[in-house]
């Protein structure tokens, strides 16, 4: 009897303990995400089911060979005084495992034809969008609807750094997402400008490589509004990992009201670039277009990277005269890793980020306006 009170007190305690363990695993589990990622289109819904179906032909398989093999080891095994019986050229033995493998694979192959035959019909589309892989970005072309703009990676330098916690969608933001109607067959017309990128969202069940010269295709029905999430899926050089892509899918009232907001947009930005700036209103602009599309590969103190990519601290281009470092910046440097930025700025972002590297790291070199950039275009 005296050790009652000892199991009282311990009791409630390893009752506590054992409910945080259960909490616990039951988190750890929750978060062990092992499967593909919800199907949010009709042809990811397809290769969902397909991958179900064959999963649980080779646990069918698994189950009569490992099965059948089991039993006989267990069955007729030697300590109940069993002996192997020799055989030779058994007909019946060879056709049937010749023939059920035969007819196993017509099987399965069967729907997996269905499935690419889905997945190539993009005929009779809703809305055509024309998607251009960059290092490191992605250009989406709304063809016929007037709207057209760059996606970068919206993911903070600190965080990247590591001078700031990580968010949830750590590299996995953009600045301007693709927005697409819900219900609508969409497709996708895709190549690339530099080198071969890859467009892969899990969730809409596309997975295309942009190859320069060339112009694949994709398509895609979201089934439900939400955000989807890919990255690019082809190792295309330094700033492959920063090349995110995000899908917003809304319905058909917010696709068109976010339509009217960006053909408005870009009217915005033609009327804006006949104005003149001052070189502070420059700087500022300067300084986001040049985090965003210049510094993975001159760094963001402007030194660059010995060997690899050149400094414009200091640089003779840009302290030379604007006209060629404008040629520069619009046209690019073939054979290098430096792109043509034309159709990825307006006149006024490169007009900013000119001024931006001509007059920041001790650089002194004057204001360029967008006037400028339009007459060298």
């Amino acid at each position: 009897m005296s050790g009652l009170p000892c199991v009282r007190r311990i009791g409630p305690f390893a009752v506590q303990v054992t409910a945080a363990w259960a909490a616990t695993v039951s988190t750890v589990w929750a978060q062990w995400a092992i499967d593909l990622q919800p199907p949010k289109a009709e042809f990811a819904q397809r290769i969902y089911d397909l991958h179900v179906l064959i999963l649980l032909v080779c646990l069918g398989i698994f189950v009569v060979v490992f099965g059948a093999m089991f039993y006989a080891l267990w069955r007729y095994r030697k300590s109940l005084g069993h002996t192997a019986r020799p055989f030779h050229e058994h007909t019946a033995v060879e056709v049937a495992w010749t023939l059920i493998p035969f007819l196993i694979l017509v099987a399965m192959a069967w729907p997996a034809t269905q499935a690419v035959l889905m997945q190539k019909d993009t005929a009779d589309p809703e809305l055509t969008i024309k998607v251009t892989g960059y290092q490191w970005k992605w250009e989406y072309d709304y063809l016929t609807l007037g709207v057209k703009f760059m996606s970068s990676l919206a993911t903070p330098r600190e965080q990247i750094e590591g001078r700031a916690p990580k968010d949830a969608h750590y590299l996995l933001e953009v600045d301007a997402p693709m927005v697409v109607p819900v219900g609508k067959k969409v497709r996708l017309l895709l190549t690339a400008n530099d080198v071969i990128h890859a467009w892969w969202v899990p969730a809409l069940g596309v997975k295309q490589d942009a190859i320069p010269g060339f112009v694949r295709e994709a398509w895609f029905r979201a089934t439900e509004p939400g955000v989807y999430r890919g990255q690019c899926a082809e190792l295309c050089g330094t700033g492959h990992a920063f090349m995110p892509i995000v899908v917003e899918v809304r319905t058909q009232e917010g696709f068109e009201a976010w339509l009217r907001e960006r053909q408005l947009a870009q009217a915005r930005a033609a009327a804006e670039a006949q104005q003149r700036f001052t070189l502070k209103e420059l700087m500022a602009r300067g300084e986001r277009v040049y985090a965003a599309h210049c510094s993975a590969c001159h760094q963001a103190n402007g030194r660059g990277l010995p060997g690899v990519f050149p400094a414009l601290a200091g640089s003779k281009l840009v302290l030379g005269p604007a006209a060629a470092h404008i040629d520069i910046v619009l046209n690019g440097r073939p054979g290098t890793a430096m792109a043509a930025f034309r159709n990825q700025l307006s006149d006024v972002e490169l007009a900013a980020v000119i001024t931006y590297e001509r007059n920041t790291w001790g650089n002194a070199a004057g204001v360029v306006q967008p006037a400028e950039v339009k007459a060298r275009r």
